[in-house]
């Protein structure tokens, strides 16, 4: 009978009958009651199926109207008083009170932490296309087929002296890690002792650098000593088994060094 009343989705009805219903149920020592109480389920659950279906359907769309209503209400609009003010212009703010939006502005910060972003109501202004500039083909082939014919030779130059440098340094430093060794095998070799360069930065990972090819090559090792900080010492070659040693098992360590730590 009350179906119509209980598909409201502002009503509570439905809810009052299934409280009504558990209430009923504690009392229950029959068969027909307990068939009813299935009944009386069976059609709430069909009812709350259609009320769910349309609630969905109210909130997929905006009622503008209501919305616009409900906020009215919110914001404090006195409809009898302004019935009886026979010019309402006079009232501040037209129809509202005057501290109307303050209110909203006031309840709107529970819910919004940061500024909204600015845009257009009505879109963007519209603007001209931009003018197409002329494109002058025949230089820009030109100019790029010298730059083509330069670079290689320039590079290749380039790459061959850096890897010379590179492979002079390598060496250098192994000579330095084989003399200090020789001169005292019982010493350790701290291993920042050995890179860093007190007065520059960028020669210290200069060092770092190219210790690491005597790592990678097996020229050296490095090892935890027993303060837990690196040490190295150049590797010891055997009759026949040099090739064997540097391609054994060995571990990658990436470093890291900032002038703060480096100072």
């Amino acid at each position: 009978e009350n179906r119509e009343a209980m598909l409201n989705s502002k009503s509570n009805k439905l809810t009052e009958a299934l409280e009504e219903a558990n209430r009923l149920f504690d009392g229950v020592s029959r068969a027909r009651e307990a068939a009813l109480d299935a009944q009386f389920l069976v059609l709430a659950s069909s009812i709350g199926k259609e009320k769910a279906n349309e609630l969905q359907l109210e909130m997929s769309a905006f009622d503008s109207a209501a919305f616009a209503e409900d906020l009215l209400t919110f914001m404090g609009i006195n409809r009898t008083e302004v019935e009886e003010t026979d010019d309402p212009e006079d009232v501040p703010g037209g129809f509202l009170p005057s501290d109307a939006w303050q209110t909203v502005g006031q309840e709107a910060l529970k819910y919004l932490r940061r500024a909204p972003t600015f845009h257009y109501m009505m879109g963007s202004f519209k603007s001209e296309p931009p003018v197409p500039k002329q494109r002058i083909e025949r230089q820009k082939k030109a100019s790029r087929g010298k730059a083509e014919r330069a670079m290689p030779a320039q590079l290749k130059k380039m790459e061959s002296s850096h890897q010379e440098a590179t492979e002079k340094e390598v060496e250098r430093v192994l000579r330095i890690l084989q003399t200090h060794f020789e001169n005292d095998p019982n010493t350790p070799i701290s291993f920042f002792d050995l890179v860093i360069d007190p007065n520059s930065f960028a020669h210290t990972m200069e060092n770092i650098f190219h210790v690491s090819f005597l790592i990678k090559d097996g020229l050296a090792k490095i090892k935890l000593d027993g303060d837990g900080l690196p040490i190295i010492e150049p590797t010891k070659p055997t009759r026949g088994g040099e090739e064997d040693n540097r391609t054994g098992a060995r571990n990658q360590v990436i470093v890291t060094l900032d002038q703060k730590e480096w100072k």
